[in-house]
Order: structure tokens, then sequence, then C-alpha cells
């Protein structure tokens, strides 16, 4: 529980310290495999026999209209459900069901759509709710290292807030705290991966361009090739963050390409999803 004693004291090692200038990406690693993987709710089918590669190193970001799976491709690389058909590799290995299951093959942060967080905890109790739950820190070394935490993400001073105190942008930085906080003394318990689920949805510009940056950011100090899959319809978003853009529909990639690609390509579903424009191969029922 959060409020249990002190068990040790682990000698501080700065956050900063430990995540700077992280090597280069040398090889195209492949983290995450999609090998024909299908998906169903009831009668629907979601994903469609689909084949997708996620690799070290990788700002990827997927896009395509509402329902067309991209959030259950993030639930699916999080291990919170498991596919109907395909096969599923991680770092390599095939997962055989989900985290529920006990197989944890890489550790991962998911950056939910909606900030999440515990309303009856403070901002340092949520920040610092895995480490709580999950090591043998003492109190007082937690706090130092959501503090830590904190102040990457520009939010000092505010951890003995409640959520309710905070605003909207303020809320989905704590959220990255929280999803991204691990104890430094042990680079093993890092993320390797960060999945967002649309982390700029319904902000304002300002507070999206605060949140892009810290998405960039927080790429750059990550342990060794900082690597994410971000969800978004949001074209700033998809523009400031995206490395490489994975086009969804009917439950398929149809396109995929860089940033700079968006303006040249010939694809009708790209350019309808960017134009907003209602006539194309994109339907709407």
């Amino acid at each position: 529980m959060i409020t249990r004693e002190p068990r040790e004291n682990v000698t501080s090692v700065p956050i900063a310290q430990l995540n700077s200038s992280p090597p280069p990406c040398t090889e195209k690693e492949p983290l995450v495999e999609f090998k024909s993987v299908s998906k169903r709710y009831g009668s629907n089918v979601i994903l469609d026999q689909l084949d997708l590669t996620i690799y070290r190193g990788d700002a990827l970001v997927m896009i395509g209209p509402s329902g067309t799976g991209k959030s259950t491709i993030l639930r699916l690389i999080a291990g919170l459900t498991a596919p109907d058909e395909g096969e599923i590799y991680i770092k390599g290995q095939l997962r055989t069901g989900s985290i529920e299951d006990g197989q944890d093959l890489m550790r991962m942060a998911l950056v939910f759509q909606q900030s999440a967080l515990f309303d009856s905890l403070t901002v340092e109790q949520n920040v610092g709710f895995f480490l709580y739950e999950h090591s043998n820190l003492s109190r007082r070394r937690i706090r130092e290292i959501v503090e830590e935490t904190l102040q990457m993400i520009g939010l000092e001073n505010i951890g003995d807030r409640y959520p309710a105190e905070l605003s909207g942008g303020m809320k989905k930085r704590v959220s990255f705290a929280r999803a991204l906080i691990s104890n430094p003394d042990s680079l093993k318990e890092r993320p390797e991966l960060v999945l967002y689920d649309e982390p700029t949805a319904g902000l304002d510009p300002i507070a999206s361009t605060v949140l892009e940056d810290l998405v960039r950011k927080l790429k750059q100090t990550q342990k060794g090739c900082g690597t994410y899959v971000m969800v978004s319809h949001q074209e700033s978003t998809i523009r400031r963050t995206a490395d490489r853009i994975v086009m969804l529909y009917q439950g398929r990639v149809q396109w995929q390409g860089s940033v700079e690609e968006i303006d040249t390509t010939d694809n009708p579903l790209v350019r309808q999803f960017f134009s907003g424009s209602i006539d194309g191969p994109i339907q709407f029922t």
C-alpha cells in the first residue's frame, strides 16, 4: 500500500545522469512484429490479417478513421488483450497470451487518451504509484525520483496537489510521468517502448505543442534507442512527433511513409484523411 513504511535507503543517482546522451540506434531491430493478426469484437472485424513491424528507435504514428483498430493495436502490443488469429512477437519471442498470464517479455509504458489519474491520490502518489507497489525503495527515495521526473516534464513543486487542481494539459503531463517512471538505479526496469493513445486529444494548440515537444524530448532521454508508437488524429501532432506514419483502414495497413511524404503521396486514403474531404474512398456510416 502507498502508506507502508520505508524498507531501505538507496543511494541516489540523478535521472538526468542515467538518461544523458543515449547511444544512437545502429540497426533496425524489430521490437514488435504482427504477423497476419486478426481481432474481432462480435461480428465486427477490427483487424484483418494485419502485418506490422515496430523497430527499435521508431517514432511511429498510426493514423486512420475512427474504428479502424489503432487503439486495439496498442492494447495488443501492451498485452491487454490477445489476437483471435495470427502471431505477435515481442523482441523475437512469440507472445502466447496476455500480460495477465504472467508473460512479460518487455517493459512498456502506456499513456492513455484520458489521463486516468487516481482522483483520491496526490500527484506525488499518482506518479510514484508503480514504485510504491513494485519496488523496495524507501518512501523518501521514491519522492526524490518523483520530483526528478516531474522536473523532467516541466512540472515542479506540484506533488501535493490533487488531479482536480490541475489543468487538462498538466494532467496529461502527469500521466506521462506516471507511465515513464522507473527505478533509475535499475536500468533494466526502464520501459523500452512507450505507447501513446491520442495524447493531445481535447487540448488547445499551445498545450498540444507542449506535449508534442515533450514526446520528442522523452524519446531522446530514454534508455538506448527511445521508441514509441502513437495513435493520433491531430495533424500538428502527427507532423511534429512522427518519423514514420502508418495509415490503417479496414483492418489493414494501407500506406506507410515519412512525414514529408504526406504532402507528396498520391495515395487517395492519405489525401482524403488530411484534407478532411467527405468525398473519397474512406466511407463514413
